[in-house]
């Protein structure tokens, strides 16, 4: 196994055990969340894997998904409310999509775009919203299509499960609703 590999392997099973982990504790301070320290640091170990696959003639677009989750990390770390968070990742995304379509003859970038977009909007929200969920497996889906058809398979797995953990939040949220 290369290095390259083991890195996004490492990175791959922290994002999912933050996917699997329960929000918790005071969503007032986001910064004291075991959940919120594993897609950081995740995110950080992916963009590494991103990077050097880039550099060793793999596609740009893992790159810039893992710098703009990484934005999304410094302000899921933050206490500004949701709409200021949407606000800025918005007109981040919106230059990527435009820039990415400008750039790009390829359809299939959309999907990643997209699911770009409504990741980094769910790593930001606050803790423990149904909010959040939806648009982490939202947007780990729209990823992990794009990854299928790239192929990409760490990314298509790491998103596949991470969307998976993701709606399983989902109907927690919808299960405690019902009792």
């Amino acid at each position: 196994m290369d290095y390259i590999l083991l890195t996004g392997i490492i990175g791959s099973i922290i994002l999912v055990v933050g996917a699997a982990w329960k929000d918790g504790g005071d969503v007032s301070k986001p910064t004291q969340s075991v959940k919120n320290w594993l897609f950081a640091i995740g995110a950080f170990i992916m963009l590494i894997f991103a990077t050097m696959g880039y550099l060793n003639g793999g596609p740009i677009f893992f790159v810039i998904l893992e710098i703009l989750v990484l934005i999304a990390c410094i302000l899921m770390m933050t206490t500004w409310n949701d709409r200021l968070k949407t606000a800025i990742l918005a007109v981040a995304g919106t230059g990527l999509l435009i820039w990415s379509l400008y750039e790009f003859n390829d359809q299939k970038i959309i999907l990643f775009v997209l699911g770009l977009i409504v990741v980094a909007l769910g790593y930001a929200f606050k803790m423990g919203t149904l909010r959040r969920s939806v648009a982490l497996t939202a947007g780990s889906i729209l990823i992990a299509a794009y990854s299928y058809l790239e192929p990409n398979w760490i990314f298509f797995g790491l998103n596949l499960v991470f969307g998976l953990f993701s709606g399983y939040y989902i109907l927690e949220h919808f299960r405690k609703e019902k009792n």
